[in-house]
């Protein structure tokens, strides 16, 4: 008799039953409430988990099932909305009728959604190297006269962002006012992250980590609801916003330096009403976390922007996120690669599509519109890379154009580019995380010159690229397709 024999006749049978019992009553209860108010693929990714491991796969979903805050939250986040001035609204509404109407449609839908109003007298310069872009965020902090409002997904101190984090110290020890946010799960896993801790106590500097998961003292939600925007603003007059995080860009973890890998980011320098607007988000988030309202405090007389008039870019805050209207990122995406009529450009280093954005895309090619994405050849998120992966024969047997960028750079700028007409640029990726469960902040630009600087960048991220071709992807190993089939099952979890 061997060893399994001996465990099964050592089991008393109520044991068996009662566990019996208990598997098969989770299965029940899953299948007739797991599909309440939620997508048939989310439910069925969900149902597949707990149907193979029902006791473990059940609890998961008790953790991470729900995607919602407390409501604690949600009425903070309506309390600011409420005070908060949308701006010259009768402006808006001229700039919206000299609009092209299928980008008017855009704004309308990205208001309907809890966006900002449009607004003109925009100058916006983007900012594509990654050190250059720190060193814009350190000088324009160093010439703070009122305040500085810092939000970051991940900031850590080390030599990289030195010049940032000094800045802020600087700033803070002449009398500006300094308020700094960062991710809490989204910055502590990274080496940095305590040095950068026991400098901000050692200033004295207000900050406060978003989305705290302590529970040993009362602060928890929903651990992989997170806080993803990039924030900086500096006395009301100017601000950054984009994809690039505070840290080095090897990411200071040991297996990305021994790899090589270099993260590639973004931002973008924002002077014009959308600084007020990014004011407010940043008001929104440090209300959440502190109870303090800061919402008109501290404001300079914000000068016009130099070279614009009140017609020059105009630009719309797109705020999402828990708490707010649901997927309002991909509806914003849908509509524009479904009114493209000449090329999509899409870049982002996780582009894990659900069923709609697909269908789109596909259909946007059999209208004979161009579509191109770019996306990194590797990836430090293995999970969502294979599920990434596993779209790669589906779209290029579609006719769509892949682009993947060289390693052991990892592409980690976001952005779409719909024709000549506009162009939408910050945090979110095209997946389910930055659709429905982190808070994201994006901007919608209208207007040729700014489309015309991205198409700059794509130009020399084509150079570093190599286009993805059906035979050269059926040809990799069967164990690597094994596991962006697996990792497939995944992309719809929520």
């Amino acid at each position: 008799m061997d060893i399994a024999q001996l465990l099964w006749n050592a089991v008393p049978p109520w044991v068996t039953v009662g566990l019996f019992a208990v598997d098969l009553a989770i299965r029940l209860v899953a299948l007739g409430t797991i599909p309440h108010n939620r997508r048939p693929s989310a439910a069925w990714g969900w149902l597949l988990v707990i149907f193979f491991f029902p006791i473990l796969g059940g609890l998961v979903f008790l953790l991470l099932g729900r995607a919602d805050l407390p409501e604690t939250r949600k009425r903070k986040q309506r309390e600011v909305a409420e005070r908060t001035d949308p701006g010259d609204v009768e402006d808006g509404v001229r700039l919206l009728g000299r609009l092209p109407a299928s980008v008017a449609e855009i704004v309308r839908l990205n208001q309907h959604n809890g966006a900002f109003p449009v607004a003109g007298g925009h100058r916006l310069e983007l900012v594509d190297d990654y050190d250059a872009s720190l060193a814009a965020m350190a000088e324009a902090i160093r010439g703070a006269e009122h305040y500085v409002h810092f939000e970051f997904y991940i900031t850590v101190a080390d030599p990289t962002t030195e010049p940032v984090i000094a800045a802020l110290e600087e700033a803070h020890a002449r009398g500006v006012t300094v308020r700094v946010l960062l991710d809490h799960l989204g910055s502590a896993g990274y080496p940095g992250y305590r040095q950068l801790v026991r400098r901000l106590d050692g200033a004295g500097m207000p900050w406060r980590r978003m989305l705290p998961v302590r529970p040993w003292r009362g602060e928890y939600q929903r651990p992989d609801l997170r806080n993803h925007r990039k924030i900086l603003v500096v006395d009301g007059a100017v601000a950054f916003t984009g994809s690039q995080n505070v840290i080095d860009r090897s990411y200071n973890k040991a297996k990305n330096q021994r790899k090589g890998l270099q993260w590639i980011g973004m931002s973008v320098r924002v002077q014009g009403p959308a600084v007020e607007h990014l004011d407010a988000l940043f008001a929104t988030d440090w209300y959440c976390e502190t109870d303090e309202m800061v919402l008109g405090e501290d404001r300079a007389p914000v000068p016009e922007p130099e070279g614009t008039g009140a017609a020059g870019t105009a630009c719309q805050v797109l705020p999402s996120g828990p708490g707010l209207a649901q997927e309002s990122n991909l509806q914003l995406f849908n509509h524009l690669f479904a009114t493209a009529t000449d090329r999509i450009t899409v870049c982002s280093p996780y582009f894990v599509p659900d069923d709609s954005m697909y269908t789109t895309l596909r259909t946007a090619v059999g209208r004979g519109v161009r579509v191109e994405l770019y996306m990194g050849e590797t990836s430090s998120h293995a999970l969502t890379h294979h599920a990434q992966r596993s779209f790669y024969e589906m779209l290029i047997r579609d006719g769509i154009h892949l682009h993947l960028y060289r390693s052991p750079y990892v592409l980690h700028s976001k952005f779409v580019l719909i024709d000549d007409a506009a162009a939408v640029v910050g945090s979110s990726n095209m997946d389910i995380r930055s659709f429905v469960l982190d808070h994201e902040v994006n901007l919608l630009v209208v207007g040729q010159e700014f489309v015309g600087r991205l198409d700059e960048v794509v130009a020399g991220y084509r150079e570093h690229s190599h286009e993805l071709g059906l035979e050269e992807w059926l040809a990799r190993p069967w164990y690597q397709k094994y596991l962006d089939n697996t990792a497939r099952l995944t992309s719809a979890l929520q």
